[in-house]
């Protein structure tokens, strides 16, 4: 089973699309765990999440990991279909909780309440890709992959 979830292949677009959505996720991962980038750290977002949105204190830990940690698997191919799973989740939630009731586009001009859904699906089309395709060239699923015994 292991072999399966890192099995991959030498696709270029993979490579290219894992690394592009890691290194996007990565600055919102970061001000979640670390503070970085105006974020408010492990403890605010927790206490945000799960006070102000309601989220389950599980499900809120989930989240943040899967921003933070699922970035960085991304970047350097390491389980990336769970990765890129964990960051489709948090994409559909955020849409279904937040950004719907705005609309499909984004607020480009600040002419309405919050932002609307389209970058959602763009991320979640990707995340979907990449959980279909793996890590491609350059992953550390593809190395460890060829190292796993039949």
């Amino acid at each position: 089973m292991l072999r399966t979830l890192l099995r991959t292949d030498k696709d270029i677009s993979a490579l290219v699309l894992r690394v592009l959505l890691g290194i996007v996720f990565f600055p919102h991962g970061a001000q979640k765990v670390l503070g970085w980038f105006g974020g408010h750290g492990f403890a605010g977002t927790m206490n945000s999440f799960t006070g102000s949105l309601g989220i389950p204190a599980l499900f809120a830990f989930l989240a943040i990991m899967a921003e933070f940690l699922g970035a960085l698997g991304l970047i350097v191919g390491l389980l990336t279909r769970v990765a890129a799973f964990g960051i489709a989740c948090v994409m559909a939630v955020a849409v279904y909780m937040i950004h719907f009731q705005n609309g499909f586009f984004m607020n480009w001009f600040g002419d309405q309440k919050g932002e609307g859904f389209e970058y959602h699906i763009l991320a979640a089309a990707i995340a979907l890709a990449l959980m279909i395709k793996g890590g491609g060239l350059w992953s550390m699923d593809r190395a460890l992959s060829g190292k796993i015994r039949k």
